[in-house]
């Protein structure tokens, strides 16, 4: 498809990294202070471009994509134009539903606009209403050098801010296990249960590498970040069997699954004490994370995302071009 100029927020690092592997122009709005205006990242390539708050009503912009309540409900009336509102737009739902799993409405009910779920779960659980809706699994950037040596005896966690969510990010029971299994765990104020605080995006994989196994002990999110980015290295993961994870970890394939916190701390011990077993689960997670949450994958299905928001926003360009 032709090159577009899309404006997007900085609202999650890693999926920014991801997402402007898709190769477009790239405008991110920055502002001191409000969450979402960032600018780039370290790792951002050249056609990834800041722009002051201020100017974006200057901008030739051909899509818009807005991935938080602000974004969609205040931010886009700051900042675009009232033409620039009637653009093709995306809204990109990283969450699943809150506070009710089932009867939570979407903000957006466009159905000129086009809401994208990053699982199936989260589509089947968010009530859409009538914006038109196209899954997008996950996929990372992540140094194709760095592989799994699994050579340390120990499991790790990965989640920022536990304490915030305790019951969703499954802090109960990562406490539990490592009072029986040796785990570590980092990101975000872990520091403040032991772990390693946050460990900068460049050196996260080749530190987790080591780790025998990923410990996912989320009750309720979307498919975690942590869990592609330790299959996609090649490491086994031990995860509730809640959200979409049914669908990723296979009962001593890839890793360990259930809802029994007992049977996973029985399948840490299992991968502890048997390092070639766990090697061979971490070739099995790989695979599967190469043939579905592959970069190559995840642009095919975000440009044909940016042609179906194009396709329904192409009425409204019809009538203001009548009009005109």
């Amino acid at each position: 498809m032709r090159r577009l100029n899309i404006l997007i927020w900085h609202v999650h690092g890693s999926y920014l990294d991801a997402i402007t592997t898709v190769d477009h122009n790239w405008y991110l709005p920055v502002k001191d202070g409000p969450d979402g205006y960032g600018g780039r990242r370290y790792s951002s390539p050249p056609h990834v471009y800041e722009v002051g708050w201020n100017e974006v009503r200057n901008l030739d912009l051909d899509l818009v994509i807005f991935q938080s309540p602000r974004n969609y409900l205040e931010d886009q009336y700051e900042i675009l134009t009232p033409a620039q509102r009637e653009l093709p737009r995306i809204y990109l739902e990283h969450n699943t539903p809150r506070p009710h799993p089932v009867e939570n409405e979407h903000v957006v009910n466009d159905p000129r606009m086009l809401l994208v779920h990053v699982t199936q779960f989260n589509r089947l659980m968010w009530d859409n209403r009538n914006t038109p809706t196209k899954v997008i699994e996950h996929s990372v950037e992540i140094d194709r050098s760095i592989q799994y040596t699994g050579t340390l005896g120990r499991g790790i966690t990965m989640v920022n801010a536990p304490q915030r969510r305790p019951r969703i990010t499954g802090l109960d029971l990562f406490l539990d296990a490592r009072c029986r299994v040796p785990l570590d765990i980092c990101g975000i104020d872990t520091e403040a249960v032991g772990g390693f605080g946050d460990i900068k995006y460049f050196r996260l994989h080749r530190f987790l590498s080591d780790y025998r196994f990923l410990y996912s002990p989320m009750r309720y999110t979307s498919l975690p970040l942590a869990v592609v980015e330790a299959m996609t290295i090649g490491m086994p993961v031990v995860a509730l069997a809640t959200t979409e994870l049914p669908s990723v970890i296979e009962n001593g394939v890839n890793g360990f699954l259930s809802n029994d916190p007992e049977e996973l701390i029985e399948g840490m011990q299992w991968l502890i004490a048997r390092p070639r077993e766990a090697q061979r689960m971490g070739c099995e997670a790989r695979r599967v994370a190469e043939k579905r949450f592959s970069l190559d994958r995840f642009q095919r299905d975000w440009n044909a995302a940016f042609e179906r928001a194009i396709e329904l926003a192409r009425p409204v360009w019809a009538e203001m071009c009548v009009h005109a």
